[in-house]
């Protein structure tokens, strides 16, 4: 009878097992769109994103983004998180199985005299298991699981954003020197102008006038190379706070000459949005939290279920007593014991209440992240391909207008063009310098915003898993 009591409550407890709640759906339609609508820049081929700073052909910057991924707190609280999520998946996993505890213990006494004085000395294990009939613990150890996966994929997020920033000041401390390149030069020219001015007016050849007018414009123009010298200042000291290289030495290596990068365009986007989609690291992320979110209502859900645990001790002694000896062991299986929920004042539902209204956000900040790829893909395209057909029409204009200023300048010193007419052709090749100098800026920070908007070079898990494969196979090169 005994046995049979036994058979019943095993074979309960295999069908209730089959009973496991679940959550709601783990994966959510991403919604993305069915091809770009941005024209994509195929010249090049696809490659790894992730050696893509080396195309640039500049040691300095690789240097920049390495040290900036060091140093920024934000990638150590990534990595902080990372190891927080693994210890938590851990102890997630843990619970599902049993637990195992030893105990020893020694004691001497004499509880009833005229008894002889006792030494009993013991040692035992002690086991307990909770059941999980109803997947709670299951659920818990998946919600952990997919936060640390996509801990894993924020942390890749955060080195490509500061990669992508830390290139975007280098490119913008380049450019800016360039830029003073220009004002320096306009700023000689016109003082040298207002030399000659003074010197003519002096003769008797020049009027006042235009001799003062020439002074006010190498004046402004000095203002002007001052301005932009101190804008490249500030831009070295925000590359030395984000990359803690000590300024001295960031200055030496920016001392040598910069060439503007010619090779960026090597870089292919899938026709595919979802192809992108999958290789955007803070996507993952949020798709993993979803899973999570989803796991943590199962879990929310088994707690109003019956819970069953199975404890278990065994323990060996040796007990002293008048000069005899005698050994004590003991060992039992149970109690299998059954918790069944009754009344708590609705808590456990509340908590089922929370843990759907949190997924219910997951699944909304899934959806906001994917729509915002989108975006910034779209965005990153349109830059790029406004910078790139501009590119030729400025360089046009800023040749155009350098000739026009030499022969402006030449008419002038034969006396057959006027002060204003040299001033007003010289602010306008200035401009058309100015605006080229800020093309190239936008086209090189539009091939970083793709860089960062196509997931700085993480596979994905996809093709993470495919690695993995091929590398595990035996008949892989």
């Amino acid at each position: 009878m005994k046995k049979t009591a036994l058979y019943a409550a095993l074979a309960a407890i295999v069908v209730l097992a089959g009973c496991a709640v679940t959550g709601p759906a783990q994966t959510v339609p991403a919604g993305a769109p069915a091809a770009w609508y941005a024209p994509l820049p195929h010249d090049g081929k696809l490659q790894d994103l992730s050696a893509w700073w080396a195309q640039f052909d500049d040691a300095l910057l690789v240097a920049i983004v390495d040290a900036a991924q060091a140093a920024n707190p934000t990638v150590a609280s990534a990595r902080s998180r990372i190891e927080q999520a693994r210890a938590s998946r851990v102890a997630a996993g843990a619970a599902l199985g049993p637990t195992l505890d030893a105990s020893a213990s020694a004691s001497r006494g004499n509880t009833q005299p005229p008894a002889p004085l006792a030494t009993v000395v013991q040692a035992g294990l002690q086991t307990a298991w909770e059941i999980d009939l109803f997947g709670g613990l299951r659920a818990g150890a998946a919600a952990a699981q997919s936060r640390f996966e996509g801990a894993q994929a924020g942390w890749h997020d955060a080195r490509v954003a500061v990669a992508a920033e830390a290139a975007t000041a280098y490119v913008t401390l380049r450019t800016c020197q360039r830029q003073l390149a220009v004002s320096d030069n306009d700023a000689r020219s016109r003082a040298e102008t207002a030399r000659l001015s003074d010197l003519s007016a002096q003769a008797g050849f020049t009027a006042p006038a235009d001799a003062a007018l020439a002074r006010a414009s190498a004046a402004e123009s000095a203002a002007r190379a001052k301005q932009q010298r101190a804008q490249c200042e500030l831009d070295v000291k925000a590359l030395v706070a984000l990359t803690a290289i000590p300024e001295p030495q960031l200055r030496e290596r920016l001392a040598a000459p910069w060439k503007e990068p010619t090779g960026v365009a090597s870089l292919g986007v899938a026709t595919v949005p979802a192809q992108v989609l999958a290789q955007r690291p803070d996507v993952y992320q949020a798709e993993r939290e979803v899973a999570a979110a989803s796991a943590d209502v199962g879990t929310a859900r088994a707690q109003r279920f019956p819970r069953v645990t199975l404890a278990g001790s065994l323990a060996v002694g040796r007990a002293r007593l008048g000069g005899s000896d005698t050994n004590v062991q003991t060992w039992s299986i149970g109690p299998l014991a059954v918790s069944l929920p009754l009344l708590d004042g609705g808590r456990r539902a509340a908590n089922v209440d929370a843990a759907q209204a949190r997924y219910d956000e997951a699944v909304a900040l899934y959806t906001a992240r994917v729509r915002q790829a989108v975006r910034e893909v779209e965005q990153a395209l349109v830059n790029l391909d406004s910078a790139r057909q501009r590119g030729d029409d400025a360089r046009a204009a800023a040749d155009g207008f350098r000739a026009a200023l030499r022969a402006t300048q030449a008419r002038y010193d034969s006396g057959l063009a006027s002060l204003v007419e040299l001033e007003e052709v010289r602010r306008t090749f200035l401009a058309a310098e100015t605006a080229l100098v800020t093309l190239q800026r936008e086209d090189l920070t539009a091939w970083i915003a793709l860089y960062r908007a196509l997931g700085g070079g993480w596979p994905g898990p996809v093709a993470r898993a495919a690695a993995s494969v091929s590398t595990s196979s035996p008949s892989s090169p």
